[in-house]
């Protein structure tokens, strides 16, 4: 049940409203009702302090697999909601390739009602372009609107040739669906586990080139000319990709671009011990992919940051490196990790906060990611100065997969609200 509450004493970053300043905040009927004064007659049940912390909208994560369904040994969908609302996020979506795959509106409408029972997490699901997600015939893109799909994918699976993902363009632009693309030329990456480079030789890996990238990129760019799809590039890697892609926002083409979080402070330096923690797709980059991902944020190019969360069971890291499932487990590591860009100056702190909330809100066309009055109150309250140690105390998800294991970082959510209902409470539990 949602309160009446005031948060008071915190200063308040809206980026998509350039707010940026110490004022209280009231919620009542799940939604914000006053910014700075309360409406009349408000009276609190609840009174929050949040002096020395930021208050902003709560977190949309544009890549982020909670594995359920299918894949419950790994998480589940109430596992990785208590994650999410410790890491800030209120808003994630999930990629298709789910068992089964996220293709009709019955499995939709179960990913939804897993949701309301774990009751912590907004989870918008991201239909299939095609049927299973085997690349040859369309899924039906009109049944999965209807039931809240805003965005279709094929996620990593590739599509069977050009003539298929042209039809799939055009017939997502008929239903003014967003196409996610996670660009990866199947055929160029050759079943290679790390990046292309001199790294990867010196340890016998098997490597993935630039060209596996940029080609799947310079393809879906040509047939957006044709079909006037909206197109959102996911999880770029490397820094030919994105000049492709600021070069197509230049001519005006409807594309947008995400990347995972990691990938701006991660290299393929990480791999040397051979981590399987680092065993990504798309690989870590060499440091000048990574300096030119943080300038392309910094320069509106990229206009979201994602977790790209990839719970896994211990067993699933265990092999050698290239027979390890690659993946990291990030939902409480996107908030510290984006500060640590602040911190170096890479980014303003509005601009971090615009990637993680309206950038994101804008791509998927939410009417979330701000604080506005009258909007739905999901919200986040953290310190941005607070160091906490990844460990067995602080850590919710059910992976562990991570190579910040054992580390400190800097920033840490106190408390998030989703629908003006408190979700996660610092030791609270």
């Amino acid at each position: 049940m949602s309160q009446r509450i005031r948060i008071h004493g915190g200063r308040v970053i809206d980026p998509a409203n350039q707010v940026d300043t110490r004022q209280d905040v009231y919620l009542a009927d799940g939604r914000i009702v006053g910014l700075g004064h309360p409406p009349e007659g408000f009276a609190a049940e609840l009174e929050i302090a949040a002096e020395g912390q930021l208050v902003c909208p709560g977190f949309i994560d544009l890549s982020a697999r909670l594995r359920e369904p299918g894949d419950e040994h790994k998480a589940t969908i109430a596992s990785e909601s208590r994650a999410a609302a410790a890491g800030g996020i209120t808003t994630v979506c999930m990629p298709p390739d789910t068992c089964p795959i996220i293709d009709t509106p019955a499995v939709v409408q179960l990913i939804q009602d897993k949701a309301a029972l774990a009751g912590q997490l907004r989870i918008q699901p991201i239909g299939a372009l095609t049927r299973g997600l085997k690349g040859q015939d369309l899924s039906e893109m009109s049944a999965l609107k209807e039931v809240g799909c805003r965005a279709v994918s094929n996620a990593t699976a590739p599509v069977a040739n050009t003539l298929v993902l042209r039809r799939a363009l055009e017939y997502a632009a008929s239903h003014d669906l967003l196409v996610i693309v996670r660009p990866e030329d199947r055929d160029l990456a050759d079943q290679g586990c790390a990046h292309e480079g001199p790294i990867a030789t010196r340890m016998g890996l098997r490597g993935i080139p630039y060209a596996a990238e940029t080609v799947a990129v310079a393809q879906v760019l040509a047939l957006i000319e044709h079909t006037g799809a909206r197109v959102h590039f996911a999880q770029l890697s490397s820094a030919r990709a994105l000049r492709s892609i600021a070069r197509a926002r230049e001519k005006g083409l409807p594309v947008t671009a995400d990347v995972a979080i990691h990938q701006l402070h991660l290299t393929d330096e990480a791999i040397k011990d051979f981590d399987a923690n680092t065993h990504l797709r798309p690989p870590l980059r060499e440091a000048s992919d990574r300096d030119a991902l943080r300038d392309g944020l910094r320069d509106g190019v990229i206009t979201a940051l994602c977790s790209d969360h990839q719970p896994h069971e211990p067993d699933a890291k265990l092999d050698a490196f290239p027979a390890t499932e690659p993946g990291i487990a990030t939902l409480q590591t996107l908030l510290p990790l984006t500060l640590a860009l602040v911190e170096a100056g890479t980014l303003t702190l509005n601009q971090a906060l615009a990637a993680l909330t309206s950038g994101p809100a804008a791509i998927l066309g939410l009417q979330s990611g701000l604080l506005s009055v009258g909007n739905v109150a999901d919200l986040c309250i953290f310190h941005p100065e607070q160091p906490w140690t990844l460990n067995g105390d602080t850590w919710l998800s059910e992976g562990r997969n991570t190579p910040y294991w054992g580390q400190t970082m800097k920033g840490r959510v106190t408390q998030t609200f989703l629908g003006g209902v408190r979700v996660f409470e610092l030791n609270a539990r």
